[in-house]
């Protein structure tokens, strides 16, 4: 990649990474804290505040995009994380429940996800684009293990509302890096961007479909990841990295050189094919994995590779397929069809971790998602290589 290249995949990695480092921190202690907040008696509204951040998210993804293609994308990115550093102060100060929901749902609000990917669809050539939106994926899931390892011995010392209040202070900082470091993209070459173009697109529309199942699966795996690791690995909670670092660092290690390689040979879509199929033997094999630890190891491992290397390849994809003068907008529509794949996973993970003490087993239900995707992921219409220069 190009010197501007590197800038802008790198300081919207950051800028992902501290943006999504004070939500992931605040996870495993946010139940417990909102309850004690005056109305959290109710198990609804305790669900509510944390499940909003996702709803507003998806509602706000499509006019940030639109925004983001016709006033340019760093206006719109800064001003999304100041929405989201309100939100934040918002949530953290609350002692009601409604308070603490009335935060969530601002924090939402400040939709940068499709701002930011179209950003460093501007600034990159075709050939280098999906390894820069997994380096992207790389920084959340940096930001996952970190926050995981970090979260509880943080809470413990400032509390739940001091790590809301303080993932105000970081969107801060995220916002000085994308000022001063990442580079800004072409002017806006129309004066309004079009949905009308994008929703015709019968490959965007399978890609949001793609984006919209994977979501879904993973928000619902780590509904069940951690007491299927408790049961069959015993690892708690706050031991639990252990697994998560080694598998992610090993997937990038294989994924980054496949996407390198489906790019210039113009075989993304089998690649993405083979992941979907690799992801629902995952689910199976995760399924399986109460009857061994390596089946259950084996599992994990093809789980995070697969979703490695779909997590860069889609929102590539889209950005690649979109009109240029609507690529925010497509975008937009691409992370509104992501959160609310988050939003329903957590529902259906809850679901299937109700049905008994066999969580792992609730793998082969989820096993659906992948399976449906199938349906339809060979339907793709094919790319033509780019160029290696």
């Amino acid at each position: 990649m190009t010197s501007t290249e590197w800038r802008a995949t790198l300081g919207l990695s950051a800028v992902y990474a501290l943006r999504m480092f004070g939500l992931f921190m605040v996870l495993p202690a946010f139940a417990p804290y909102a309850a004690r907040l005056d109305g959290g008696d109710f198990a609804l509204l305790v669900g509510l505040a944390l499940g909003v951040y996702g709803l507003t998210q998806a509602v706000c993804q499509i006019p940030f995009g639109l925004a983001s293609d016709r006033f340019g994308r760093k206006p719109v990115i800064v001003a999304g994380m100041a929405i989201f550093a309100a939100g934040s102060v918002l949530a953290g100060t609350a002692d009601t429940i409604a308070g603490l929901i009335a935060g969530r749902a601002l924090q939402g609000a400040g939709a940068i996800t499709a701002a930011a990917a179209a950003l460093v669809a501007d600034v990159t050539r075709p050939q280098v684009r999906t390894m820069a939106m997994a380096i992207l994926g790389a920084g959340m899931g940096a930001a996952f293990v970190i926050a995981l390892v970090a979260g509880p011995p943080i809470a413990g010392l400032i509390g739940v509302d001091g790590i809301l209040v303080g993932a105000g202070v970081l969107s801060v900082a995220a916002i000085a890096v994308v000022i001063w470091v990442v580079p800004a993209s072409p002017a806006a070459r129309a004066e309004s961007s079009a949905l009308g173009p994008v929703l015709r697109n019968t490959d965007l529309w399978h890609l949001h479909g793609g984006i919209f199942l994977l979501h879904a699966l993973l928000t619902a795996s780590f509904v069940l990841f951690p007491g299927i690791f408790e049961r069959a690995l015993s690892l708690d909670v706050t031991a639990q990295w252990r697994i998560y670092l080694p598998v992610m660092v090993g997937a990038l290690a294989v994924v980054l050189p496949l996407m390198r390689w489906a790019d210039l040979r113009g075989r993304v879509r089998e690649l993405l094919a083979g992941a979907v199929v690799t992801l629902l033997a995952a689910c199976l094999l995760v399924g399986l994995g109460t009857r061994g630890v390596p089946i259950l190891i084996a599992g994990i491992a093809l789980y995070f590779t697969a979703f490695n290397y779909l997590e860069g390849a889609l929102p590539s994809l889209v950005s690649r397929r979109a009109p240029d003068e609507s690529r925010g907008a497509a975008l937009g529509l691409y992370a509104t069809a992501q959160f609310l794949g988050a939003f329903c996973g957590g529902l259906l993970g809850g679901t299937v971790a109700g049905l008994g003490d066999w969580a792992g087993n609730g793998f082969v239900l989820l096993a659906i998602l992948p399976l449906l995707w199938c349906t339809f992921v060979f339907r793709l219409q094919p790319e033509r290589p780019h160029a290696s220069t």
